[in-house]
């Protein structure tokens, strides 16, 4: 594993921010509809990439999340019920923007009987309406286990469902302690036993101490639930408060391990440093799709 370099970082995670009249454009639309990005509530490190692309990844739900994990750059807290045109907002952002591929997550609702499904689908229904030549990925919780919530979800009819397993069985106590290995397994076979022609998706980070065999075991875990697309890249410490760093994968390191990873059978795979859930997420789709449209001839 790499050592820390310049301001404890090594030489491949410095890069330029990109800036320019996109970016602002896309900064100014998302205050003007007071909607919350993930890529500024995580502290996404691609943020001002993807804005200059003029993408956004949407965070509906509230911008305070019911859980506390300890990777996660997301604030903490109880929050109030969902915003009623919040959806019409979302779908309203789609629209100006001319998105091709569209990204929904959320903050974990824990204090909601159906996490937020409802909302979900409101939300890729409105998208619909306005946008309908629009694909839509979801982002989503796990729910609680709630198989009917995440029916709700699935009858709306996303292009791709995404859920985040984050990292190996061992480490979730730390990384993740309110939420289960299995349960985060269970919800992605489950979409592929309610709509077995939807996409599904999962994410994990490395340099939180994992091993490879222990990612080749989840790798492998992913592939046996069905998940079609994996990204993977590296965990960044958002804060002193958060799950230090403990080691630094070199972008070679992530070349093998998205080889590794296409051999076990997923349909698409991004693995770099700077990877994250939705970024090329259009891209990834298309060459997922593409193969498991071969696949199936």
């Amino acid at each position: 594993m790499e050592k820390t370099k310049e301001n404890g970082k090594p030489p491949w995670l410095r890069r330029k921010l990109p800036s320019g009249p996109n970016y602002e454009k896309i900064r100014q639309l998302v205050q003007e509809n007071n909607l919350a990005t993930v890529c500024q509530e995580a502290m996404c490190p691609n943020q001002f990439e993807c804005y200059g692309k003029g993408t956004a990844t949407f965070m509906i739900l509230g911008d305070h999340c019911t859980r506390n994990c300890r990777f996660c750059a997301v604030q903490h807290g109880q929050l109030g019920p969902p915003e009623n045109d919040e959806p019409a907002r979302a779908a309203q952002a789609v629209k100006t923007m001319g998105l091709r591929y569209a990204v929904i997550t959320s903050v974990t609702r824990d204090d909601m009987p159906d996490g937020g499904a409802y909302h979900f689908a409101r939300t890729i229904e409105a998208i619909r309406n306005v946008s309908p030549d629009t694909l839509i990925e979801v982002l989503i919780p796990d729910l609680q286990g709630n198989w009917d919530a995440l029916n709700t979800i699935i009858e709306a009819g996303p292009d791709v469902l995404n859920h985040n397993l984050e990292t190996v069985k061992r480490l979730y106590p730390t990384v993740r302690p309110q939420a289960v290995y299995q349960r985060s397994l269970d919800l992605l076979r489950q979409v592929k036993k309610r709509q077995a022609t939807m996409i599904t998706k999962s994410g994990m980070m490395v340099g939180l101490g994992e091993t490879t065999e222990e990612l080749q075991i989840a790798f492998t875990d992913l592939v046996h639930a069905h998940c079609d697309i994996l990204t993977l890249g590296q965990y960044l410490q958002p804060s002193k408060d958060h799950l230090a760093v403990k080691h630094y994968l070199p972008p070679e390191k992530f070349d093998l391990l998205r080889q590794q990873a296409l051999h076990l059978g997923f349909a698409g795979v991004a693995a770099a440093p700077f990877v994250r859930s939705s970024y090329q997420a259009e891209e990834l789709y298309t060459m997922a799709a593409n193969k498991l449209v071969s696949r199936q001839r």
